[in-house]
């Protein structure tokens, strides 16, 4: 059994937050109707009168019925009791018309007393025009509730695809950080103390830029390199001159939007699975690129012969691979593949945007 609460089961009393300005304005073009129709009564007196008053209870009615039919949705009744109960309420407020119609013949000498079958009839006042009315407002009420139905899913969608993103964010760090906490502890261990308190100092500075990024999914190149600049100089503590790093940065790129922590996860993964392990050491070659309005990554590295055998998608590369996918959906590319001749090549395309007003923290060394 659905709750209201259940999303799928549409509640009557949504219907109820239409401001109520709204429905008084929908029963405008009725009462202009009901005028337009009482033009050929003009010069014929009685007729007129009758007209008028009818036109001035219908005016005087909308408030009231529009009041009640909203008071029904708020206590949550469907739709097959509301409109028998507006049938049973407007033709009471039509009886009510009929009676000060018949109190008007009396004053004006044309009947003598009440009829009551007539007044009962009730047909002949507005009580056509108030159901009408009633009409218009529930369709009015429906396709504004689902309206506002709909904004507040998408708002619910793109709350859930930040959460989602910031998830993804987050469960970098903590690896990072377990990674080169690790670093730190060999070093001590081996007696290079020097080296480690230079690391500790780096891994301070790296996630103080980290921290900058604040609650964005995007930043500019700048920033994304120079936080990679950042990691690469723990890295150089630890490996000395194993690691070899060649970088070509296209002109004019460096304001172009990356996702926060693209580039880390990659160099990351492929110094420990790269670099590493391989006694001689390696580079890392990391080219980006501008072509029109694509923004063109590629790193490559070699790899070592356990990552031959392994699985190359590690949890970095996985959780670039699907934040990605959720900020850019189908217009990104990521390829991820190891060659025959031993070198892993992480390939993205992304969508060229630019923010000129964008911090440059990283400068090209010369």
């Amino acid at each position: 059994m659905r709750s209201r609460s259940d999303p799928a089961r549409f509640d009557p009393a949504r219907l109820a937050a239409l401001p109520f300005r709204v429905p008084l304005l929908a029963g405008l073009p009725i009462s202009l109707c009901i005028a337009i129709l009482g033009l050929p009564d003009i010069g014929h007196g009685h007729s007129l009168s009758y007209r008028t008053l009818y036109f001035c209870t219908f005016v005087a009615w909308l408030a009231p019925t529009a009041a009640l039919q909203r008071h029904l949705w708020r206590r949550g009744w469907p739709a097959w009791a509301v409109a028998p109960a507006m049938l049973a309420a407007t033709y009471l407020m039509s009886v009510l018309n009929s009676v000060l119609g018949q109190t008007l013949s009396i004053h004006l000498r044309r009947r003598d007393h009440y009829q009551w079958n007539d007044i009962l009839a009730g047909l002949d006042s507005c009580w056509l025009p108030l159901i009408a009315f009633c009409a218009t407002h529930a369709v009015v009420a429906y396709h504004a509730a689902l309206a506002a139905e709909r904004t507040r899913a998408a708002e619910a969608l793109l709350a859930q695809r930040d959460a989602e993103l910031r998830a993804l964010r987050y469960q970098l760090q903590p690896h990072f950080l377990f990674n080169t906490l690790n670093a730190v502890s060999t070093l001590v261990t081996t007696g290079r103390d020097r080296d480690a308190n230079r690391m500790i100092v780096q891994l301070a500075d790296l996630l103080r830029a980290t921290l900058a990024t604040g609650q964005a999914h995007e930043h500019a190149l700048a920033d994304e390199l120079a936080l990679t600049d950042s990691y690469l100089e723990i890295e150089k503590a630890r490996l000395g001159e194993r690691l070899r790093i060649v970088l070509d940065v296209g002109p004019g790129i460096l304001d172009a939007q990356v996702p926060c922590l693209l580039l880390q996860p990659l160099v990351e993964n492929a110094v420990r699975h790269g670099i590493a392990p391989c006694a001689q050491g390696s580079t890392i070659a990391l080219r980006i690129a501008a072509r029109e309005d694509v923004l063109h990554v590629v790193l490559t590295n070699e790899t070592g012969a356990a990552e031959a055998a392994g699985d190359s998608r590690r949890v970095g590369m996985r959780n670039v691979a699907q934040r990605l996918s959720r900020l850019y959906g189908e217009r990104h590319r990521f390829v991820a593949r190891r060659g025959a001749d031993g070198i892993f090549t992480v390939d993205i395309e992304l969508p060229l945007r630019r923010d000129a007003t964008a911090g440059t923290a990283w400068v090209r060394a010369a």
